[in-house]
């Protein structure tokens, strides 16, 4: 079996660190030299030919990331490595999958042409904004469930009430998901959106009254569609709201929108660094998920074992 060597960008090195000794293994020595232009030029500084050569980077901020992770893939191919995944535990772009409007670009495509004409053999993900994006790709793709994470959290909360909405149309398959897995009701917030990041209208499908209600979404950008669904569901009588969200985007007014909203909590993981602390978001670590599906992957064992 080739050796398991695991490396991180400079985005996700904190992460990085934890999936690498979950994994028992110590993290790879690699340099990351700038020019004085801001040019990129990661370098290896271990052999490492012939090896499962695993490259840990998120893509959030997205440009520089992304293009980092392409030049330490084509680099480790340079170095002949036996085989290279490139581990994103957040894949940016993924919000642009379709033509939604004239002249755009599928952007989720693009990257993961970019990523596949790097040189990269296979991808390790989590939580894909769209499911079919695995399309996208004409190399294997393991797509890792956020669940996993979540469930066991929410299964020691122990809510008296528990019910599950989407805060959208589009992530209804999602928060039936989990409906199901708890065998209670599950409600939709029906939005519609003038522009990107600004809704025009929300309302609520379904009962919540008396109920405690858990919002489930795989990221959170700006908050405001999070923290509107959470007031309207108030508003409607419910006991409790928190949210769960494998991705912490969290740009713009986020945290202010976050603390000043009635989310009892906001959780979330740490596929993406936090930028400041909030007394309200609580964030749980995917690390030992990645380190088992690296096992799984070196060890040409199932993956399915891992969802729920």
């Amino acid at each position: 079996m080739s050796e398991v060597k695991i490396f991180a960008g400079s985005n996700s090195t904190d992460l990085a660190k934890k999936i690498s000794k979950n994994f028992g293994k110590n993290l790879g020595d690699l340099t990351l030299s700038r020019f004085s232009d801001g040019e990129m030029s990661p370098s290896y500084n271990e052999s490492i030919r012939g090896c499962n050569v695993f490259i840990v980077q998120g893509t959030n901020p997205p440009s520089d990331n992304i293009l980092e992770l392409c030049l330490m893939i084509d680099a480790a191919k340079r170095a002949s490595a036996y085989k290279v995944c490139a581990v994103i535990p957040y894949f940016g772009y993924a919000r642009q999958d379709r033509k939604d409007r004239p002249r755009v670009s599928i952007a989720a495509k693009l990257i993961a042409n970019m990523l596949t004409s790097a040189g990269a053999d296979r991808i390790m993900t989590c939580d894909l904004h769209a499911g079919q994006i695995q399309g996208f790709f004409d190399i294997p793709l393991d797509h890792l469930n956020g669940s996993a994470i979540f469930v066991p959290y929410l299964q020691m909360l122990n809510l008296p009430d528990l019910i599950f909405a989407s805060p959208d149309v589009g992530g209804v398959a999602r928060a039936r998901a989990y409906a199901k897995h708890f065998e209670v009701e599950m409600v939709v917030c029906d939005k519609h959106r003038k522009r990107a990041n600004e809704i025009a209208s929300m309302q609520v499908i379904g009962d919540v009254e008396g109920k405690d209600v858990v919002l489930v979404d795989d990221l959170v950008d700006t908050a405001g569609t999070l923290c509107k669904a959470a007031q309207i569901i108030m508003d409607k009588g419910a006991k409790s709201v928190r949210a769960i969200a494998t991705h912490g985007v969290l740009s713009g007014k986020a945290y202010e929108n976050i603390e000043n909203s009635v989310l009892a909590e906001l959780v979330i993981t740490d596929t993406i660094p936090l930028k400041q602390k909030s007394s309200k978001i609580h964030v749980l670590s995917v690390a030992d998920l990645f380190s088992k599906a690296i096992h799984a992957v070196t060890g040409n064992t199932s993956i399915s074992s891992l969802f729920i």
